[in-house]
């Protein structure tokens, strides 16, 4: 990577708002936001599409290498069809983890993750950025928050995007299926990196964890962004 980019490297548990914070602090650092969730959202969603079981990975992997996943002008593409909507519904959020935990599939997002931040300034968020894609990155941030706080956000999200069918306790408990799923893979598993600044979210808004953020990169490179 070159040392004269920029990289900022968020992870986190499901819910813990990495992509909203990400995204705001792409536009005020003027960073390329890289949402390498949504690309295994992306990647599930075709999964689904395909009528495969996300649990059996012969048939996921069966699509990989015929699948194209870029972002262009702040949309995620999916074979050349624009799917930010797509890939945020419950279904997708389900079985992410499932396609997520292959071997093939993260080396493959991987590769394509770290391509960008050679030709980037970027931040990116997801589960093992700071310990897998980009370990030498500039800054690293852990943000979490306590699983109820987390799936009440993800609840109150899916009812404004007008989805009826959920129950509070259910998001919740898909919640902590995804955390041991996600901590418990053999891939990549999501751990905190030792040299990142964890924030707990639970009791901050957006624009607290934002600026918290942009206040210990100031403070730390003693510049001003």
């Amino acid at each position: 990577m070159d040392k004269t980019l920029l990289s900022i490297a968020i992870d986190g548990p499901a819910g813990a708002g990495k992509s909203t914070v990400a995204k705001k602090i792409a536009k005020k650092l003027n960073l390329e936001y890289i949402d390498t969730g949504a690309m295994y959202r992306a990647f599930t969603l075709k999964v689904l599409e395909n009528g495969l079981d996300p649990k059996n990975e012969n048939e996921v992997l069966s699509l990989l290498e015929n699948t194209e996943i870029i972002f262009l002008n702040n949309h995620i593409y999916l074979d050349g069809k624009i799917v930010d909507e797509e890939i945020r519904n419950n279904s997708v959020s389900k079985n992410v983890s499932y396609v997520s935990s292959y071997s093939e599939v993260r080396k493959k997002m991987v590769e394509l993750q770290q391509e960008m931040a050679k030709k980037n300034n970027v931040i990116m968020d997801g589960r093992d950025i700071g310990t897998v894609v980009l370990p030498n990155a500039s800054y690293k941030f852990f943000i979490t928050a306590q699983p109820e706080e987390r799936g009440k956000r993800r609840y109150m999200e899916l009812i404004e995007k007008g989805e009826t069918d959920i129950i509070l306790a259910d998001i919740i408990d898909d919640i902590n299926k995804r955390d041991k799923i996600d901590s418990t893979r053999k891939e990549s598993p999501l751990r905190i990196p030792d040299d990142a600044i964890v924030i707990d979210s639970t009791n901050l808004t957006v624009d607290e964890v934002v600026d918290l953020i942009i206040e210990l990169i100031k403070g730390v490179n003693k510049i001003v962004l």
